[in-house]
């Protein structure tokens, strides 16, 4: 899940967890980078998914 970039950073894939539960075809990923050091807990965020046409969760 997670590839060692550089110390303390980590690359992380985030997918959409309404767009998976909707039964819709296809994903919504995004990958980005996080301090482990600094946040050690799963990363959640809010992103606009261009197929559900709203604000989601990401996990």
């Amino acid at each position: 899940m997670a590839k060692k970039v550089k110390g303390n950073r980590v690359q992380v894939i985030l997918e959409c967890t309404e767009h998976k539960d909707s039964g819709m075809p296809g994903t919504s990923r995004y990958i980005t980078t996080k301090n482990r050091k600094n946040t050690p807990e799963r990363l959640e965020l809010k992103k606009y998914n261009p197929i559900l046409k709203r604000m989601t969760e990401i996990k």
